[in-house]
């Protein structure tokens, strides 16, 4: 079956009931008959589940959909997608060892590498995601694990991931991908070598901003080392959360595909507007990158981003004079969100490390909903011509 049908039809075993939707194991353990069957679970010599910090049918469910999607072996869901980022980075770096990323990347991540891995001992080396052969120069003899976005948040860059995935198998390294932005029905890091992907659920995959939820799916010996970890950390997924992402994967394709064709069409519209220094959108003619996302990518996506020629003020007014586009601390939903990244995702950045990665004052980040695409643009125009 293609992956899309898998992850509509692949499911938890259907109870006495016969029901045709997917049950929720709302349970936060599970009995045993006997002493010995009891035992054997604990020591791992079965696959009974025991508690629901360690697994869960419901949860289950969530990640064999979400393996189907991505091509992956095996996978572990968590309560978030910086659960899932984290539990990624601890299972695998030790004191002493070096860990190389792309240098735009999401803000509570940059916070987790610079501020939080030091305190273990471990270093890490950014690299241009626009220069792929430093990255080269950056392996370390303790080097582990090769991080990256693509597309990059929010500066929506594309990198090249049959180069990077050719670059860690030859240095022995971890290649970990977070595939939020394009989601699993738009591109699998899988196929061009990754050996980690992470998603933060809580945004297309769930796709109308109702749970939190991440995943972390890949090779079968490595996810066996995040669950490990994770059962004994407790980032654990919720079962009613992960209920619900999973009954949101059987529309994942047919949302995707209208996300990513009203964003194109947005894009088109306001790639010439004189309000805005430049736009970036990866399926457009003008994008830097535009032959590799179509490379590796099925669609453009359902992000945008642009530069407002008025700078910090003109991105104030944007927000301040929306109508109908909201102003959240999230993306992926069903509504369009705008967001300022340079004072909300990415304030945290030092000035120096913003403008390495392109986040200017004026930058303005679009997630495209399922709106129609007329009242997107118009809201977008008004607001503009106030800016």
């Amino acid at each position: 079956m293609h992956p899309i049908t898998k992850a509509i039809r692949t499911r938890a075993e259907r109870t006495n009931e016969m029901e045709h939707s997917s049950p929720l194991f709302l349970t936060s353990s599970f009995c045993f008959d006997t002493a010995e069957e009891m035992r054997a679970a604990f020591a791992d010599e079965t696959n009974d589940n025991i508690y629901s910090r360690f697994s869960n049918p419901t949860v289950q469910e969530f990640v064999d959909r979400m393996c189907a999607l991505e091509g992956a072996e095996a996978g572990y869901a968590v309560a978030s997608g910086m659960g899932a980022v984290f539990a990624s980075f601890m299972t695998f770096l030790k004191q002493g060892d070096h860990l190389i990323a792309c240098n735009a990347i999401f803000g509570s991540t940059h916070t987790i590498i610079t501020k939080y891995l030091p305190k273990y001992g471990i270093e890490y080396t950014y690299v241009d995601a626009n220069d792929p052969q430093s990255w080269e120069r950056a392996v370390r003899p303790n080097t582990k694990m090769i991080y990256i976005e693509t597309p990059t948040n929010p500066g929506l860059e594309i990198i090249d991931l049959e180069f990077t995935g050719r670059l860690a198998r030859k240095y022995n390294l971890i290649f970990n991908v977070d595939n939020c932005f394009a989601t699993p029905v738009n591109q699998t890091p899988i196929q061009f070598g990754a050996d980690l992907v992470i998603h933060s659920a809580t945004k297309w995959i769930d796709g109308q901003g109702r749970v939190l939820g991440g995943v972390v799916v890949g090779k079968k010996d490595l996810i066996h080392e995040i669950y490990m970890f994770c059962r004994s950390t407790g980032p654990a997924l919720s079962p009613f959360n992960a209920w619900v992402l999973s009954k949101s994967l059987e529309t994942l394709d047919v949302r995707m595909e209208r996300h990513a064709s009203n964003a194109l069409y947005v894009a088109q519209k306001l790639e010439n507007h004189p309000k805005i220094s430049f736009l970036k959108y990866p399926f457009l003619n003008s994008h830097p990158q535009h032959e590799l996302a179509k490379k590796q990518m099925k669609n453009g996506g359902a992000l945008l981003c642009f530069e407002l020629k008025g700078g910090l003020e003109s991105g104030r007014r944007f927000l301040d004079n929306l109508r109908m586009l909201s102003m959240t601390a999230n993306l992926g939903d069903t509504k369009t969100i705008a967001s300022h990244p340079a004072s909300t995702t990415h304030a945290k950045l030092t000035e120096a490390e913003r403008q390495a990665v392109n986040i200017t004052p004026g930058l303005i980040r679009i997630s495209v909903g399922l709106e129609h695409r007329d009242d997107i643009l118009n809201d977008i125009l008004q607001t503009l011509d106030k800016c």
